[in-house]
């Protein structure tokens, strides 16, 4: 009986290959073609699959590398299962109480392990051994479906309580499990084929815990040097602590909240919290006369204009006399703004600020004198002027907002005694589940997405196009000085996800499944499916969240 063949074609190559075969093999033909390991493939331009499907008919494909976004998410992924198994293989699983990926740190990922043992140099050491042992021996990463109550029996009977309580809420009727040998685990997203694929990471012990360290997108064979940033890391480490405190550490245990307790409670809770650390900001800004500047940067949907009103009442209370100065109403001319690579204007430079402007204005204003402030109009794209001259007297203070607030560069001509620099951003800190982290920046594009809807009609397809040109600008100008900061706030509330639910899913619904942006809209709509929504009737209005979903007191 002749085999069935079929045509594949791959990045305009058509060759016959045997029905059955893996795109694992396939792959292996092309690697060559490929500068970067090869972990995923693209089926017929749009389906997204792991090399371990197999050809089923006529199709074509394009592999998708540890250089691209999904592909390096993926490598990372696998890799923390890697971990997961080296750690319970090294001290036994009897000795393990729970594995815990909380965030990232410098290009890696901050880990910590609970039980009988300490994650010291020696023991990495030997963990470290045993995960290249089993990278060397392309140990394979299997995957099988299994009915939800089955998962969350399986959850249970190996103590992953987490994953126990995730699945209780899922709506789905079956779970995909991955395995290592006897090693079995769930983890939200595609992985590699084998642990063979798994071979440039490096552990270093960090704090109460470690830090598994991996290559970047840019350099995906090089590991980076470990460079930790300790201000970021003190407010990370907090918040967990903080989502510990009210056991609130995972999706699952946010779920038990919806339905098990008072929400309005959980709620009030957390946004005094909030409003607790503004405070204790305030309080040190007023604790230092010589204080005139209090500039504030972070990326995009940190919730910023928000914090920004929160802080002046707050400099109120402590008897100073707070004005907002925007530092984009320092724009050049229109015709002066300089353009990126592609030929547009390119706003989030440095260089597309009037530097010498703001800083003579900020000193005259320090010196006592009369200044008339500008405001950028952004029809004409040139500045106009106030009516009325602004001077500093003892007690007032100019908040200033801006991504460029924290370089050095912006406020040259100022001296740092009379500065207060403040960074904040939304730094998600709770996680799926244990081994399956929320990066921040999914919370900052799912604030986004609600708001850029409500405030500027955006549909969700134009704002994912968007979101990568946007974190570009972020890397350049905002995380290389984050360290600047005498303070760092954490914008993100541990509810917060459970209320932009009711919010988001109907945008992401709407992307055209021809689109680009359809596969990321389904990744978060899958993503949602965690949670248990709640309504925002509990949000107050002066909540950081309401500059998203609309109805806060200060009108943004």
């Amino acid at each position: 009986m002749s085999k069935r063949m079929c045509s594949v074609t791959v990045d305009g190559l058509t060759v016959s290959y045997e029905a059955g075969t893996t795109y694992r093999e396939i792959a292996e033909e092309f690697q060559k073609n490929y500068p970067h390991q090869i972990v995923l493939a693209f089926v017929d331009g749009f389906r997204l699959q792991e090399l371990r499907k197999r050809v089923k008919e006529d199709c074509s494909l394009h592999f998708v590398t540890t250089a691209d976004e999904i592909g390096h998410e993926t490598y990372r992924r696998s890799m923390c299962f890697l971990l997961v198994k080296a750690i319970h293989d090294t001290a036994g699983h009897d000795r393990i109480k729970r594995v815990r990926v909380h965030f990232s740190v410098g290009k890696g990922y901050y880990c910590t392990v609970e039980g009988d043992v300490k994650p010291d140099r020696e023991f990495l050491h030997r963990v470290e051994l045993r995960m290249r042992e089993l990278s060397s021996e392309k140990i394979r990463i299997d995957k099988r479906s299994v009915h939800t109550d089955e998962a969350i029996e399986l959850f249970h009977r190996h103590g992953m309580y987490d994953k126990e309580r995730l699945f209780m809420y899922r709506r789905v009727s079956k779970v995909n499990i991955y395995s290592m040998n006897e090693f079995e685990d769930y983890y939200y997203g595609y992985m590699v084929p084998d642990a063979g694929c798994l071979k440039y990471f490096s552990l270093f012990p960090y704090d109460e815990g470690f830090v598994i360290q991996m290559p970047s997108r840019e350099k995906p064979e090089e590991i980076p040097d470990f460079k930790p940033s300790p201000k970021l890391f003190r407010v990370l480490k907090e918040s967990v602590a903080w989502g510990d405190l009210q056991e609130i550490d995972t999706v699952g245990a946010l779920n038990d909240m919806v339905t098990r307790h008072d929400m309005r409670e959980v709620v009030l809770v957390q946004e005094a919290y909030q409003e607790r650390k503004i405070g204790e900001i305030a309080s040190q800004i007023a604790a230092r006369p010589d204080i005139k500047f209090v500039l504030i940067a972070g990326p995009s949907s940190s919730g910023k204009t928000t914090f920004s009103h929160r802080l002046s009442i707050q400099l109120r209370a402590n008897g100073l006399k707070p004005h907002p100065i925007a530092v984009d109403n320092y724009f050049v001319d229109r015709e002066h703004t300089p353009r990126d690579k592609d030929g547009n204007y390119n706003f989030e430079c440095l260089e597309a600020i009037d530097i010498e402007k703001f800083n003579e204005d900020m000193g005259n204003l320090l010196a006592g004198k009369e200044v008339y402030l500008p405001v950028f109009n952004f029809k004409t794209g040139r500045r106009d002027y106030e009516r009325k001259p602004k001077k500093l007297g003892k007690h007032d203070i100019l908040v200033i907002e801006g991504i460029h607030c924290l370089n050095p560069k912006l406020t040259e001509m100022l001296n740092d005694s009379n500065k207060f620099r403040i960074y904040i951003s939304a730094l998600t800190q709770i996680n799926i589940d244990e081994h399956n982290r929320i990066p921040s920046t999914d919370g900052r594009l799912i604030r986004r997405l609600v708001r850029d809807a409500k405030t500027r009609g955006s549909s969700a397809s134009r704002t994912i196009a968007m979101w990568p040109s946007v974190r570009r600008g972020e890397e350049e100008n905002i995380f290389p000085f984050q360290e600047q900061a005498d303070v760092m706030f954490n914008s993100s509330l541990l509810y917060e996800l459970a209320v932009l639910k009711q919010y988001v899913e109907p945008l992401l619904f709407a992307v055209d499944r021809d689109s680009e942006e359809y596969l990321e809209a389904k990744r978060l709509l899958k993503f949602f499916d965690y949670f248990v929504g709640i309504g925002s009737e509990y949000v107050p209005t002066n909540s950081l969240l309401r500059e998203f979903i609309g109805g806060g007191c200060f009108n943004v």
